[in-house]
This record gives C-alpha cells, structure tokens and sequence, in this order.
C-alpha cells in the first residue's frame, strides 16, 4: 500500500512500513515540507495497529544530508527555536513510538540526517555511507538532537570530536565507534534491513514495547529507578496473552504466533 506525499514515500506490507525520504535532487536535505509530511506519516503509524516495524530510509545517494540550508538561512533566534522544536519533538516522538525504527543509512546521513538515524533503535548502514554533525561549519550547533544522543552512543570525547571538527566518518569507522549497529554491502542493505525488519515483526508487540521503554527510559534514570522501571515492564509482560502464548509455545516444543494481546 503506497501513500502519496511530495518529500517522502509511504508504504506498508503487512505489518512493516517504510519511509523513504524522498528529495533526491537535494539529497534529501530535510525542508519544513518534509518535517509536516513526517509528522502525518507518523499520526498514520500510531494509529495503525497492525504497524509492528518501520524503515527509514533515503533516495539516490543520500539518507538525508541534513536540514535544508535554504530553510534555516535568515532565520532569527524566535525562528530558530521554532524549526528546532519542532524537529527535536518530532525525532523524540520516533524514540518513544514504542515499535522499533530501523535506519536504513544508505548515503551520506550529515547533520540532522544523522540526528534522525540516531533517533531509531537500530541502525544499518551501506558501506557507502558516510556520517558528520557539520553544523560547526556554518556557525551554529546540532539542534534536533545530536549534542545529545551522539554521546549516549558514541561516548563525550568521541562527540565533541564529531561536533566541535565538523568531519564527516565513513561506515567502518561508524560501527566501530558505536554509531551504527552493522554495516553492509551497498547491494546487500535492502535485503538485510528487510529480513531484520521481519524477524523484529514477529516478536511480541508489547515484549517489544516494554523492552524499548525500560531501555530507552532506564538508560535516564540511576541504576536503583532503571531497575524498578525493568521489573515493572517485565510484569506488564506477564499481564498479556503474548507471554502466555510464547511461554506454551516454548513447553510444547512449537514457534510462538503473537497477536498484540
């Protein structure tokens, strides 16, 4: 099932949706239309439940190449807090969706590219990728969320090299700092993000859900509250007739069918 939109592709198969970010001519650099059109791709997700997985990914040579210059020249600071707000909420909206989002970095992920990418669950990259927050370049900082969560990932020192340099990285370099989690062949992302994609899909929806909250909420908290958060969660679980199926499933020596429930 396609949906059309101006600077995005929408489609769903099953329970898996994918969002390719689609302004190939500006390696889709990330305009205001592209922001509104996210937010309404996102109302859709939520409000399908048969939804259990989504993809990002980006058209051509490029995941996203960050916010839109054009976009953000002129802007004054009342401007400035304004695009940045709303980007900043709408990348947190996808980090607590509670259904996993895969990266699908093919191409160049710089600047608020890259702040997306880091505001999935997993990421995969293509070989071919390359990653920066080169904001430092124009006089200004990361402001949808790369001061933040590029050193819960990658370390502070590691951050401030990357923010306060400007570089970009490549792929290898990427995964061995802990900025994305595998890295394949250019040919071989597509195929790779849809098969981990599927086996994501056919885990227990609320297992899934409550392990991305005690994760993503503990991972804020001191190790005693993350701690309560976990054994809260892992109660919930039992509360759902998911376990029940998954925990018969295991005795009677059979794959597991989860419905949500």
């Amino acid at each position: 099932m396609n949906m059309p939109f101006e600077t995005i592709l929408y489609e769903k198969d099953r329970s898996i949706a994918k969002i390719t970010l689609n302004r190939e001519e500006a390696l889709n650099a990330i305009n205001d239309k592209m922001l509104a059109e996210l937010e309404e791709v996102l109302d859709r997700i939520e409000d399908d439940q048969d939804i259990r997985v989504v993809i990002i990914t980006g058209r051509g040579k490029a995941f996203a190449a960050g916010a839109d210059i054009k976009m953000m020249a002129g802007k004054n600071y009342l401007d400035a807090r304004k695009v940045t707000v709303y980007g900043r909420d709408l990348f947190t909206r996808i980090e607590d969706m509670g259904i996993p989002f895969i990266a699908a970095i093919n191409g160049f992920a710089l600047g608020g590219g890259c702040e997306l990418a880091m505001s999935c669950d997993i990421r995969i990259a293509s070989d071919k990728a390359k990653f920066g927050q080169p904001e430092i370049n124009l006089g200004i900082i990361p402001g949808w969320g790369g001061t933040q969560r590029l050193p819960r990932l990658v370390g502070k020192g590691m951050a401030k090299k990357m923010i306060l340099t400007g570089k970009m990285i490549d792929a290898d370099e990427a995964k061995r700092i802990g900025l994305v989690e595998d890295v394949v062949p250019a040919d071989k992302l597509e195929s790779t993000v849809k098969d981990q994609a599927e086996e994501l899909s056919a885990k227990s929806p609320i297992a899934v859900k409550c392990a991305l909250n005690a994760i993503d909420k503990g991972s804020q908290m001191n190790l005693k509250s993350a701690l309560s958060l976990e054994t809260d969660e892992y109660c919930i679980c039992f509360a759902s007739e998911d376990a029940k199926e998954g925990l018969s499933a295991f005795i009677e020596k059979r794959k597991a069918v989860f419905k949500g429930r």
